[in-house]
């Protein structure tokens, strides 16, 4: 099989600024020519093996920086856009977006942004949204899915909060009980905890904190070291939120309690400790679960995000969705990318998972760029705690390329190694090129379609 090449033009050039060095220096610290180093911050040629151990040798650059995972995720956001009626007329080719991702990234996120203000002016057109009277007459970007996409696109790491939330709970070096951390912290602020019968997770009046008592140990801890976040890390949040320039305060707001959220779950989970307990257990999300008292959803989550420069874990995706297929939680250390909007492919395991509640499901799956994941999926239903309250059900799915498959005890007795032991999977219907997938919901929107009314197959339709 061909070594896939590695163009890194853009992340050369970044480096080059960061450190101050014109392309003369930085190609004479590498051992390179000046017209080979253009050449490679051009994307005219890839990075060679040398380069690649000078990166590391000569500046200390962690080289799996280097890897196309942003620029894959904005070829897969492109498509996806791309797979909008208004451009059926005609979709630029696969080798143009991956172009485009990797010599103009600004220039694609503008693509991007455009295409999200047009589709949101479009739906308000349709529903005769009040905002088309603002005065200023611009379309303003969800502030959800801007919040989104800042986690999506910072790989859902976020390292000067994950290292702060790291301090917190290991303060000696050593991991404290969570709660009785939490606590403290509180108490030293002034703020007083108590565990009272409320319908709210966590009320704060004051210097007064409540916590829901019929709320489980881990929901518990979670929902105080979110508020420590909130008390004593608010200089750090407002920090990370400056940087990210949010377009309007709601977005901030909204992204404000996910970096809470962010502070709490690394708490709960610190960095060094919980991936050296991954390692340890090959991945065990129960094993994990018991032994720092988290949910078995808190784990697959933290474990999706231990992408720290130097001291990177397998890179996992992790998704949550409803019992409608709509994703709701969705975050990805790898090549693997969610629909932006809709449902998840319905032959991925994750779907089955409402019918067999406390069980794993596991599944060999191939996208149709030939990449093979592991994925695992399991209910996560939330009870409310009394009989008259709804039971919010979802499952989750935790998976990793098939590489890095040997390090989780649940490849184990699998057959990695047989093409037909994966089950086809896609992201979207809309931009799956598979001809023959007996669940597609609507037709490839970058294909022609052949209608014979007399035959019928899986489909009404042929795929050309």
């Amino acid at each position: 099989m061909a070594t896939q090449k590695l163009y890194a033009g853009v992340k050369l050039r970044e480096t080059r600024a960061r450190l101050g060095l014109t392309q003369k220096a930085f190609a004479d610290r590498l051992g390179v020519s000046l017209p080979y180093l253009n050449q490679m911050e051009n994307n005219h040629r890839p990075v060679s093996a040398a380069v690649v151990l000078g990166l590391a040798g000569e500046f200390g650059l962690d080289v799996t920086e280097l890897s196309a995972g942003d620029a894959e995720r904005l070829v897969s956001d492109m498509r996806e856009a791309l797979a909008d009626p208004v451009f059926a007329d005609g979709a630029p080719p696969l080798a143009d977006l991956r172009l485009a991702a990797s010599n103009a990234p600004a220039l694609a996120r503008s693509f991007l942004e455009l295409h999200r203000a047009y589709r949101q002016a479009h739906e308000r057109l349709a529903s005769l949204d009040e905002a088309l009277g603002r005065e200023t007459g611009q379309t303003v970007v969800s502030p959800w899915e801007e919040v989104r996409d800042f986690f999506h696109y910072c790989d859902n790491y976020i390292d000067a909060v994950d290292r702060a939330a790291e301090r917190f709970s290991c303060p000696y070096g050593k991991r404290l009980d969570p709660i009785l951390r939490a606590t403290e912290a509180l108490a030293a602020r002034g703020v007083k905890v108590h565990f009272s019968d409320i319908s709210a997770l966590r009320e704060r009046a004051g210097d007064q904190l409540r916590l829901s008592s019929h709320a489980s140990r881990p929901t518990q801890a979670f929902q105080l070291l979110h508020q420590v976040a909130l008390i004593t890390q608010n200089e750090l949040l407002e920090a990370t939120l400056d940087l990210a320039r949010f377009q309007s305060e709601t977005a901030r707001a909204i992204a404000k309690i996910g970096l809470a959220n962010y502070f709490a779950g690394a708490a709960l989970l610190p960095y060094r400790a919980f991936l050296e307990a991954a390692q340890e257990t090959r991945h065990d999300l129960e094993r994990l679960a018991d032994r720092f008292g988290a949910s078995i959803e808190q784990i697959a989550h933290r474990l999706s995000t231990l992408q720290r420069p130097g001291a990177k874990g397998i890179p996992f995706f992790f998704v949550r969705v409803d019992q409608a297929g709509t994703i709701t939680k969705r975050h990805s250390a790898t090549r693997l990318q969610f629909a932006r909007f809709g449902g998840a492919c319905p032959l991925w395991n994750v779907h089955q998972a409402f019918e067999t509640p406390t069980k794993f499901l596991r599944q060999l799956a191939e996208t149709p760029d030939g990449v093979r994941y592991l994925c695992l999926a399991r209910d996560v239903s939330k009870p409310g705690g009394s009989f008259t309250a709804p039971v919010r059900r979802y499952a989750i799915c935790l998976g990793c390329e098939v590489s890095h498959a040997r390090g989780l005890v649940y490849a184990d007795d699998m057959e990695l190694t047989n093409p037909r032991a994966y089950q086809p999977i896609g992201i979207s219907c809309r931009i799956c090129e598979r001809k023959d997938c007996h669940q597609r919901s609507v037709p490839p929107l970058e294909r022609r379609l052949a209608v014979d009314p007399d035959r019928r197959g899986l489909l009404p339709y042929d795929i050309a």
